[in-house]
């Protein structure tokens, strides 16, 4: 059985400028930062989405309308998500080390509609893990950090627990992965995470 990587991506594998996604928004909506996050973000709407609900790219962008008051097309919403996300050159490296020792795969907060187009917002990941491999969290029905979208991710695999690796840069997400067997790694720099990934390939070969 091989190993499973499974990879955080906003401020792990690339950078996430949350101002300038907010300033796309504000500038269609009429609606300064606060406001905005006010009304969908603040209020908890964007972490139901992440867990699953809504359930279609359709549904997610009519709550989307519904919350701030303004209509905004599929293209647009994933072309500011995309402008707003650069890759992190050596994290994808550590990712393709990671990949010749076992699969390779993404978990990011985002709801359904981010999720079917992930290869648009991270298309630098598509050649290194493919599109069948990189998901949001909508997809399992939980966000990070609860274990439960962890478990649904092992079982995807078929993975155990013992087999998989999982980075992120928040602690509380690494401690739900943790929290059912997965070695947990809270990412710094891409040299700390090529060094946890090697140890870990090297520990569960020496098992």
């Amino acid at each position: 059985m091989s190993l499973l990587f499974i990879f955080d991506m906003d401020d792990v594998l690339y950078d996430y400028d949350w101002r300038t996604r907010m300033a796309a928004l504000t500038a269609i909506t009429g609606h300064d930062l606060l406001e905005l996050r006010r009304r969908w973000w603040i209020n908890g709407l964007e972490e139901r989405a992440e867990a699953g609900s809504p359930s279609t790219p359709v549904a997610y962008l009519a709550a989307v309308a519904e919350a701030i008051g303004a209509e905004i097309g599929l293209e647009e919403w994933v072309r500011i998500r995309s402008d707003a996300t650069r890759p992190r050159p050596e994290a994808l490296d550590a990712v393709r080390r990671a990949g010749e020792l076992g699969r390779v795969a993404l978990l990011t907060n985002n709801g359904i509609l981010i999720h079917e187009h992930l290869h648009l917002v991270a298309p630098e990941l598509v050649p290194i893990m493919g599109r069948e491999h990189m998901f949001a969290t909508a997809a399992f029905g939980a966000r990070k950090p609860d274990p439960v979208v962890f478990a649904r991710v092992i079982e995807h695999y078929g993975t155990p627990a013992t087999d998989a690796f999982f980075t992120d840069d928040r602690i509380e997400n690494v401690e739900g992965a943790e929290s059912i067997g997965i070695t947990g790694h809270l990412y710094r720099d891409a040299a700390g995470l090529r060094t946890a990934i090697e140890a870990f390939a090297a520990e569960w070969q020496a098992a």
